[in-house]
């Protein structure tokens, strides 16, 4: 079980390294197009866009070092494991795309309430185009990050599809402000920025929110919980559960049960049931990564 679980370990960060190198690649290819493409086009929603391809890079960086903390095996002074620390990258990550889409909408905010809307510069065609390529190379990233984030079941990896959706989002929002823009409307670039802003924010958010609920033991959600509840009671000789608790520890699950048992049954019988519960739930759910099996007597 210990060799399984190492094993397992290593294909996670494996597979983590691998997207994380793609998708490291792509944003710096795709953060310096755009940068290049909003100097030369003048259009500041571009630059924005820019900027927030740009702390892709860095919010990557951040997961892939809480993916391998997060990996290391329990220790004397962490005897539950390090999983917790992919939280931490998670909440890191959150903090950064807020501050990153704070810049942006001070800027922009800027720009709005200035009231010299026709001293601000109409975008070219380029920054529209850039902003096209930049919707379809990040809706790609996020699907490809989305994919190996489920199949290894990461937050910290499904934090960063996150960010990568919240940049297309953002890219959209640049598209309509340029094209405004070009249109006779100035100021639609600078409100596009703002519309970048609002969609960082919200993505930063939900990565936050996502992330403290692990943090702070929250428990399972009622499906998997009655899935739990289905599976012991599937056991012969369970006549019953006194109580089912669970918390979810990083990306890992911990449960705490107290099963019902005939009351006449000798102290190895009952230990002989609680280890087929345990066994059951292991085997049919393998996000649980600890299950603290109690036998009560059954009352009657």
């Amino acid at each position: 079980m210990a060799k399984e679980s190492a094993r397992s370990e290593q294909d996670f960060q494996k597979v983590a390294e691998r997207v994380a190198t793609v998708t490291i690649l792509g944003n710096l290819i795709l953060s310096v197009f755009k940068l290049m493409a909003g100097i030369v086009a003048r259009s500041n929603a571009m630059v924005s866009d820019a900027v927030h391809s740009a702390s892709d890079v860095f919010s990557t960086f951040v997961v892939m070092i809480g993916i391998k903390l997060a990996s290391k095996e329990a220790d004397k002074e962490h005897p539950y494991g390090h999983e917790r620390l992919e939280c931490v990258a998670a909440i890191i990550l959150a903090m950064v795309l807020f501050i990153t889409g704070l810049g942006i909408g001070i800027e922009a905010l800027k720009n709005v309430f200035s009231g010299s809307y026709n001293d601000l510069q109409v975008p070219g065609c380029f920054a529209l185009a850039a902003a096209i390529v930049s919707i379809v190379c990040k809706e790609g990233m996020y699907w490809y990050t989305r994919y190996y984030a489920r199949r290894i079941d990461s937050s910290a990896l499904l934090a960063d599809a996150w960010h990568h959706r919240s940049d297309a989002l953002s890219s959209v929002g640049a598209m309509i402000g340029i094209g405004g823009a070009r249109l006779g409307f100035p100021i639609m670039d600078s409100v596009a920025s703002l519309v970048i802003f609002g969609f960082i924010a919200k993505a930063a958010f939900d990565i936050f929110k996502d992330a403290v609920d692990k943090m702070v033991d929250h428990s399972c959600d009622e499906e998997t919980e009655n899935q739990i509840y289905e599976c012991v009671m599937k056991t012969q000789e369970v006549r019953g559960i006194d109580s089912l608790h669970t918390r979810i520890f990083g990306n890992k699950i911990y449960v705490d049960i107290e099963i019902q048992v005939d009351g006449s049954y000798t102290l190895i019988k009952s230990h002989e049931i609680a280890e087929e519960v345990h066994e059951s739930i292991e085997k049919n759910f393998p996000k649980i990564k600890h299950i603290m099996v109690h036998v009560n007597p059954d009352p009657n």
